[in-house]
């Protein structure tokens, strides 16, 4: 049970921590090439189109399997595999579920409820100035973290378990 939890835990953490390094490196470097109303446009299609089950399973199921790992790796005494554990349970709780519901998840509200169709040029700039540097902020932040956390449970995984 503790062998399978880590290996899902590994592979969730590392699948999301991809997700949000993919986007840094590659994604938002494109949007930025963007005018304001296709910016706009590409950033509310691709909001709404990641909440899907496969992308919740994913980020949600790592908030779950995260602490459940490390209460599995919980003995007396504490072990280095359960410190590493939680520290990644700390900072993906904080620097990523906390920093996408608490940041991007309202950015992204504020986002799609703009009237793209009817918006002037100086409303769409207006607007993309108001999200577009935050929303890339908090992203780094997020990828940050994540990557930390995949750090974490690989240095988990690596090291040997204590008896």
């Amino acid at each position: 049970m503790k062998l399978l939890c880590l290996v899902l835990t590994a592979t969730s953490t590392a699948l999301i921590g991809g997700l949000f390094y993919a986007w840094s490196c590659s994604v938002t470097i494109g949007l930025a090439r963007l005018p304001d109303s296709g910016y706009i446009a590409a950033m509310q299609a691709m909001n709404r189109a990641i909440q899907n089950p496969v992308f919740f399973a994913a980020f949600l199921g790592t908030a779950v399997l995260l602490p459940l790992c490390t209460y599995l790796h919980y003995s007396s005494p504490l072990s280095v595999r359960f410190w590493y554990l939680f520290g990644a349970t700390v900072v993906y709780l904080l620097g990523v579920l906390g920093v996408t519901i608490f940041g991007n998840v309202p950015l992204n509200e504020a986002l799609d409820a703009f009237p793209l169709s009817s918006a002037s040029a100086a409303e769409m700039a207006a607007q993309r100035a108001r999200f577009e540097g935050p929303w890339n902020g908090l992203n780094t932040v997020r990828t940050l973290a994540s990557t930390l956390a995949i750090i974490l449970v690989i240095l988990a995984c690596l090291h040997p378990t204590e008896n």
